[in-house]
């Protein structure tokens, strides 16, 4: 799927998206400020931006103005706003984003906004099924692989695209969390327990970081002294 940048200061809005996206299996990053925006685009060069327009220090427009005049404009941008006026998302549409998002967002009109944002994306290409071939098609139709070497039977307990088969008889959300689970204590290990460290290698704002960690069933506790 793809990866989605938040930008709003309110913690309630970004953990809110956070939960809707990440429900329909985007990846997302949140920021609470243009500063760690920048920072974010720069690193991640997400799919798409939901950016928010009143924002202490710097606010959306400038931060977009700056994105559109440095060249930095490579993705979507949706705006959002609960006070924008009609001649704030006119200028917000003229500098270069492709919708805008009235406050308090409803699901469905979050979901199309973003689905729509996502077809003009350069980056994003939607997963397609592979399709069987039918009987009768031309064998010149069906793709074969690069590689001529023989493929070798993943046999039980092995792994399939580095992930464990296990996880591919279980549910999404389930198979996903334990996923989650192996991660985050696999970068706990690593980084010593530090949530400063591992906030800024996920993208994850600290208090959400701990949230997720919490829901996983990680604990957390023994590291407070490292952080």
């Amino acid at each position: 799927m793809a990866s989605i940048l938040v930008v709003d200061d309110e913690m309630g809005i970004r953990e809110l998206l956070n939960e809707i996206l990440t429900d329909e299996g985007h990846t997302v990053y949140a920021a609470e400020s243009a500063a760690q925006a920048r920072t974010i685009r720069e690193q991640m060069r997400p799919d798409l931006v939901l950016l928010d327009i009143w924002m202490p220090e710097t606010d959306g427009i400038t931060l977009l103005k700056e994105w559109s005049k440095t060249g930095q404009l490579t993705m979507p941008v949706v705006m959002m706003s609960g006070h924008a006026t009609i001649d704030t998302a006119v200028e917000a549409t003229r500098i270069g984003a492709l919708n805008f998002l009235e406050k308090p967002i409803a699901l469905q009109k979050l979901l199309k906004t973003v689905s729509k944002a996502l077809e003009s994306s350069p980056k994003y290409v939607e997963p397609v099924e592979e399709k069987t071939p039918q009987q009768g098609s031309s064998p010149s139709l069906v793709s074969k692989p690069v590689n001529n070497e023989p493929i070798e039977q993943v046999l039980e307990g092995e792994f399939i695209s580095g992930i464990a088969k296990t996880y591919f008889d279980l549910p999404l959300r389930e198979a996903r969390d334990l996923f989650e689970k192996a991660y985050f204590e696999h970068q706990m290990q690593i980084m010593g327990g530090s949530m400063t460290k591992i906030s800024e290698y996920t993208g994850l704002e600290r208090t959400h970081l701990y949230r997720k960690l919490k829901a996983l069933g990680i604990d957390t506790s023994r590291n407070k002294g490292e952080q």
